[in-house]
């Protein structure tokens, strides 16, 4: 029976601690947090991590000991956002690959992002692929729009397959200034992904968290779900733990006769490096 990977993204780099105290920013609630997940049937964690005031940072000793903490703790795949915040330079982005996770997030372009502008300008991803090529890292390619499948097709046309031979995509859906999270979005942007694709999951923002979820399962994706994407469960219902987004979906695979997948299950899928 086909199965389906389910990536938790418990933190992200956009909501204060104190406008959610659910939210894991410790180290210790960092690992609970993807004990109980994978539990719930996770197989990869894409981590943002914050300072000892909760803030967004990628200093690196954070960085490695989060990957070390998560790795002794769970058999996750380890996955790093070199996105940050939307403030963080370049070259404190490139060096969230010094972590050695298994595998980092790389957004094929600049998009706006609510209010603010998430740069990410072609000579920086050609850079950052390109690192995670030496480094032995593979990447998830983040598309935000359509510009950004055609880039994609443009990377890999110029330097060749990321390390490991597969191309995972991720459909960021519904962020104010990208496309939105709707079936139609969906299906247009995965009828345009590069022959070259081997898998692709979605994340639907906020409200289009369920919608994009039933899409990318109907159109035979994987999932991405957690609190840097959705806050609320239902209306006036605020999630109190990102295990139970993870349960959600879950729930919803295996309705599909699509059950998650495990965290070795996701090694091959991604041929992450061992």
């Amino acid at each position: 029976m086909a199965s389906t990977l389910i990536t938790v993204a418990p933190t992200g780099a956009e909501t204060a601690k104190a406008d959610c105290p659910a939210l894991p920013t410790t180290l210790a609630e960092l690992v609970e947090t993807a004990r109980r997940c994978e539990a719930a049937g996770a197989a990869m964690i894409h981590i943002h991590i914050r300072d000892g005031e909760h803030k967004p940072t990628l200093d690196l000793g954070r960085l490695t000991d989060t990957v070390a903490a998560i790795r002794e703790n769970t058999a996750l795949v380890v996955q790093l956002s070199t996105g940050g915040a939307v403030t963080d330079p370049y070259e404190d982005r490139l060096r969230v690959l010094d972590a050695a996770p298994d595998s980092c997030s790389l957004t094929m372009g600049t998009v706006n992002f609510g209010d603010d502008v998430f740069m990410n300008p072609w000579p920086f991803v050609t850079q950052l692929f390109q690192l995670t090529q030496e480094r032995e890292i593979v990447p998830e390619f983040e598309l935000f729009d359509l510009g950004h499948v055609a880039a994609l097709h443009r990377l890999l046309d110029k330097y060749g397959l990321p390390y490991g031979g597969r191309v995972h995509c991720d459909l960021v859906m519904g962020v104010p200034g990208g496309m939105p999270g709707t079936a139609d979005a969906l299906v247009a942007a995965v009828n345009a992904l590069p022959d070259a694709v081997t898998s692709w999951s979605a994340t639907g923002i906020g409200r289009t968290s369920l919608a994009v979820a039933l899409a990318a399962l109907s159109k035979g994706g994987h999932l991405r779900v957690g609190m840097e994407d959705t806050l609320t469960l239902a209306k006036g219902q605020p999630v109190t733990h990102n295990a139970e987004l993870v349960e959600r979906a879950a729930t919803l695979t295996t309705l599909a006769q699509r059950p998650p997948m495990s965290p070795d299950e996701a090694r091959d899928l991604l041929n992450v490096k061992r």
